[in-house]
């Protein structure tokens, strides 16, 4: 009797800080002993997990990660001067670089595709080939949030616009079983979290001077607001997304399912890098135990 792992094709969608989620789900499907991931491809914060895994550098990210606070954040992203986004986001990549290194796509170890928006020519755009971190980069690009990349004569933004679940891209690869995990998934009541108070510097408690920027930028809500400008253009973004991601389960029906619950952070919510990577975990776990 042979103990063969099951081939894996991996899909990691869209969805700001919740990505931190696809951390705990790799470490579920690799602590399961029944799965070897053969393939991924991710949009946005997917692309960008998806790609560090794939290039055997997810515990280095996931350790620099886990460390951050709410400062940490918003000081790695530097603001732009351009009229094209509201950061450069040349200070947080190249953060991560120094982190990973400089590798190209085609000598991963693993088959990855990273999913951006060609928003001239209004399509989605496979990068499989040339620098890990310029495809990153790319389908990370959050319109009006983070200036786009030009790239072959494209201007290519956040993969998520046209394609938060890139399951279409894989599909060749030929693995024999399809994983997704989305980020949009039912709310939920969200639990108390046992590190909500751990790290003094949260959004109650950053420097006064970081909350008026924020506010004047628009990123934090007022108490006459109900939402802050980032929450209105996170939930409208979140509800194109979920629309497109349906059809694209439609028409690919995964194997297996894994849902993040769409109110389990909000989108900038990078410091609280431990629970997500929990949450993951654990509900990557009931979906592969059941």
């Amino acid at each position: 009797m042979t103990d063969r792992k099951t081939p894996v094709s991996l899909v990691l969608g869209s969805g700001g800080a919740r990505g931190l989620a696809h951390i705990g789900v790799i470490r579920a499907l690799n602590d399961s002993g029944k799965y070897t991931i053969q393939a991924v491809s991710g949009s946005s914060i997917g692309a960008l997990i998806g790609g560090l895994y794939a290039a055997g550098k997810l515990d280095i990210y996931e350790a620099w990660v886990a460390e951050l606070s709410a400062t940490n954040v918003w000081s790695l992203l530097d603001f732009s001067f351009t009229s094209t986004g509201l950061f450069q986001g040349d200070r947080l990549i190249d953060k991560l670089g120094d982190l990973v290194g400089n590798q190209r796509i085609e000598d991963l170890d693993i088959a990855f595709t990273a999913i951006a928006s060609d928003i001239e020519h209004r399509r989605e755009i496979w990068l499989d080939n040339g620098p890990l971190f310029e495809a990153i980069r790319a389908s990370i690009a959050i319109p009006g949030f983070f200036t786009p990349v030009l790239r072959d004569g494209c201007t290519l933004v956040d993969g998520g616009l046209l394609s938060p679940l890139p399951i279409a891209p894989i599909k060749s690869i030929g693995a024999s079983h399809l994983v997704v995990v989305s980020l949009n998934g039912a709310e939920k009541e969200p639990p108390r979290a046992a590190d909500a108070a751990h790290d003094e510097d949260t959004e109650e408690g950053a420097p006064g001077w970081l909350q008026n920027v924020k506010e004047r930028i628009g990123l934090a809500s007022s108490a006459e607001d109900s939402d802050s400008a980032i929450e209105i253009i996170s939930k409208s973004l979140e509800a194109m997304q979920d629309r497109i991601a349906r059809y694209q389960m439609a028409a690919y029906w995964p194997d297996t399912l894994i849902e993040i619950p769409v109110n389990a952070c909000d989108v900038l919510d990078f410091h609280r890098a431990n629970e997500m990577i929990e949450l993951g975990y654990q509900l990557g776990k009931q979906v592969i135990d059941t």
